[in-house]
C-alpha cells in the first residue's frame, strides 16, 4: 500500500482546537487545555503527518506548538495573510474555526512552509522581557519629552514618575 502524505491544519482558539486533515477532509475539535494538548500530540503521532500548520492568533498557539515540537512532530505556525490568501484562492470566503483549520491544512500541502527548531526556554524568556521593556522605554521617552516642556509647577511630579518607567526597576534602559 502506498502512503499518501497527510497534512494537518490546526486553528487555535481560546476555548478549543479545531483540526482538519488534507487531503482526507477529516475534521474534529478538542478543548484547548492540558488534556486536549495530550490528545493533540497522540493524534498527531498516530497520523504521522508530513506537516502540521497552526493558526497564529496572537500567542494562543504557543502551548500547542511547544507540545507538538517537543514530541518531534513537524509543526510550523502559519503566516495569517498567506493562509487567508490560500483560503480565498480555493473559494473559501467564509471564516469559521473549522473552515480556517481546513485552509491551514490546505496551506500546509500547497505552500509547505519549513518547520523551524523550537526556541529554547531561555530564548522565550528573553523575548518576553524584551516585549515588556520596549513599551516602557517608549513611555519613559515620552515622559522625558513632556517634562522638558512642562510648567515649573508640574515638573517635580512629572520627574518623580520617570523612575517608575525604568526596566527593570531602577536600571537605565
Amino acid at each position: 500500500m502506498v502512503d499518501v502524505p497527510c497534512f494537518l491544519g490546526i486553528e487555535v482558539a481560546k476555548a478549543q482546537l479545531d483540526l482538519a486533515v488534507h487531503p482526507t477532509g477529516a475534521r474534529w475539535a478538542m478543548p484547548h487545555e492540558a488534556a486536549g494538548l495530550i490528545t493533540l500530540v497522540a493524534q498527531g503521532q498516530a497520523l504521522r503527518p508530513t506537516l502540521m500548520v497552526l493558526g497564529a492568533p496572537g500567542g494562543l498557539e504557543r502551548a500547542a506548538t511547544a507540545a507538538l515540537a517537543t514530541a518531534g512532530l513537524p509543526v510550523v505556525v502559519g503566516n495569517p495573510r498567506q493562509v487567508r490568501d490560500v483560503a480565498r484562492a480555493t473559494g473559501q470566503w467564509a471564516k469559521t474555526e473549522a473552515l480556517d483549520a481546513r485552509a491551514l491544512a490546505h496551506c500546509a500541502d500547497g505552500l509547505r512552509p519549513t518547520p523551524r527548531p523550537r526556541p529554547e526556554a531561555q530564548t522565550h524568556k528573553l523575548r518576553a522581557l524584551l516585549g515588556r521593556r520596549q513599551p516602557l522605554i517608549g513611555m519613559r521617552t515620552a515622559a522625558q519629552h513632556r517634562l522638558a516642556g512642562a510648567r515649573a509647577s508640574l515638573a517635580p511630579d512629572m520627574a518623580a514618575h520617570i523612575p517608575w518607567l525604568q526596566y527593570p526597576s531602577g536600571h537605565a534602559g
